[in-house]
């Protein structure tokens, strides 16, 4: 006598969502099995085509995980209400509506949050800021190859570097809030995690990975357009196809980093002058010491001319002047 078929006991659409439940059973020591419709996309975290995941289980244990399924949607409905209604909020901040919304909840989860989770269907986001780092990379030399077509392949490369620095990616998840919606394990939310930069930078990365996967590259350029405009516009108007210009704030950054200084903080101090001519000073901090302070037709102009200043301070001290 053949045995019975397995039964479906789970449906979804999101294989994160599948792959916890799918944890749960087999915590339980039920032997699960996975099936979509169409091909899987060789990015894991999605479903290919909008099909739908199913999990089965032998006929024998098929009410047993029924049960526990239901328990557990009982235990979790609250909290993911909430997490929903978050993830709602914070895509009408990215201007980006998910298809699979496991994917967004991938992008927020830190990697002390995954380690946390005993079940083994967290996972964290490590893998798509990989993947969003290269994204990135790619949409940036596009767009410069196509707006700056006389710059060399050195004025290509030194723009690109600053705008894909570390300080600015950062900058830019800020913008979005990313740290409020940030999925910390205990230890790393008691640290300030949701204020680190560092985290706040991998995790805007770890985002366009996942606008990547759900919409394609189209969408990935989309989202960042807010953001690459300003600065390739910057770039246009400062008249830099002769040559780059030096990226001190770059070098401050870096120089201390290495230090265990943190990052440097720019702070607008002075505006002066008419509207059409106006004048900016901006001073320029590591921690709550004043390294320098410099004036600019511009925002940006002042800070890179605080930052020279303070290299030229720090440089200084560290050779014992």
């Amino acid at each position: 006598m053949s045995e019975p078929e397995p039964r479906v006991v789970f449906r979804a659409t999101s294989i994160v969502e599948a792959d916890v439940v799918r944890a749960l059973l087999e915590a339980q020591g039920m032997h699960v099995l996975l099936s979509a419709d169409g091909p899987q996309a060789i990015f894991p975290q999605s479903v290919s085509g909008l099909g739908e995941v199913r999990l089965a289980v032998c006929a024998g244990d098929a009410e047993k995980a029924t049960l526990l399924i239901t328990e557990f949607r009982q235990q979790v409905s609250d909290q993911l209400i909430r997490i929903k209604d978050e993830f709602r909020a914070l895509e009408e901040t990215l201007g980006y509506h998910f298809v699979d919304q496991g994917l967004l909840e991938h992008a927020l989860t830190h990697r002390s949050k995954a380690h946390e989770d005993m079940s083994g269907g967290v996972r964290d986001n490590e893998s798509l800021e990989f993947l969003g780092d290269a994204v990135l990379g790619f949409v940036v030399a596009a767009r410069l190859f196509r707006e700056f077509p006389d710059w060399n392949e050195g004025q290509k490369s030194k723009a690109k570097a600053m705008i894909v620095s570390g300080a600015a990616l950062a900058k830019f998840g800020e913008s979005l809030g990313l740290g409020d919606h940030l999925m910390l394990g205990r230890g790393e939310e008691k640290t300030g995690g949701r204020r680190k930069h560092s985290l706040i930078e991998d995790t805007f990365e770890a985002v366009i990975a996942a606008i990547y996967l759900d919409g394609g590259i189209g969408a990935a350029e989309t989202f960042l357009e807010r953001f690459l405009r300003p600065q390739l516009d910057d770039l246009r108007a400062e008249g830099l196809k002769s040559g780059v210009a030096a990226d001190h704030k770059s070098a401050l950054q870096t120089f201390l980093q290495a230090r265990d200084m943190g990052l440097p903080d720019y702070r607008l101090v002075a505006e002066h002058g008419p509207a059409h001519q106006k004048i900016f000073e901006t001073a320029v901090y590591a921690g709550e010491r004043a390294l320098a302070r410099a004036s600019g037709r511009s925002k940006k102009e002042a800070e890179q001319r605080a930052a020279e200043q303070a290299l030229r301070v720090l440089a200084a001290e560290a050779n014992g002047a």
